[in-house]
């Protein structure tokens, strides 16, 4: 892949996955690893990742020609705190009062609870300053045994059929504090 622009990043390193990889997403989708299985999930093959710094940030298209977004944050636990007493709910509250942007529209925070993680998320509608348009933000704050998300995925209203899929593959592929000692290999499947 050859990149046009110096706003888009280029693999760091590129390496040959080995024949009997256990690496696996859905068919239009690739798999984004940081720190060794410390966060992941799948994101459409088509997105470029531009950003990594202050936050990992993917988009549909060479910006400024975007119109789709999904920004990743993540912050390490201190290692002997028990998080379980702090719900999510207020945690993303907080994080979303932060925006500059008028809210026309909020939904109620939904809470995901599966056995190696927490979520909570919910959608806020705006119109955005600049273009004059309406523009919709999801917020996901997840919790895992070492690690705090937070995910954001802005995009415009009449993209609206096209992002919900994306983003509900985001939440659903969603894994955190995995260990992948070998990248090239993937995943140790027992």
């Amino acid at each position: 892949m050859k990149y046009k622009k110096k706003n888009i990043i280029p693999p760091a390193k590129t390496m040959r996955l080995r024949d009997n990889h256990s690496w696996d997403a859905p068919k239009g989708y690739k798999i984004f690893v940081a720190e060794r299985g410390l966060v992941s999930f799948n994101i459409p093959d088509t997105w470029l990742l531009v950003k990594l710094e202050p936050h990992i940030e993917f988009n549909d298209a060479e910006p400024p020609d975007d119109d789709a977004r999904i920004s990743v944050s993540y912050w390490r636990n201190p290692p002997g705190v028990d998080w379980t007493g702090l719900p999510l709910g207020p945690l993303l509250e907080q994080s979303a009062q932060s925006s500059e942007m008028e809210i026309l529209e909020r939904t109620p925070i939904v809470p995901i609870k599966r056995d190696d993680l927490e979520v909570a998320w919910t959608q806020h509608k705006f119109m955005d300053p600049k273009e004059h348009r309406e523009a919709y933000s999801r917020l996901a704050v997840a919790r895992g045994f070492t690690v705090h998300v937070l995910i954001t995925c802005d995009f415009w209203a009449d993209d609206t059929k096209r992002i919900i899929p994306i983003w509900e593959e985001v939440i659903r592929s969603l894994q955190l504090d995995r260990v992948i000692a070998d990248p090239t290999r993937g995943v140790i499947k027992h």
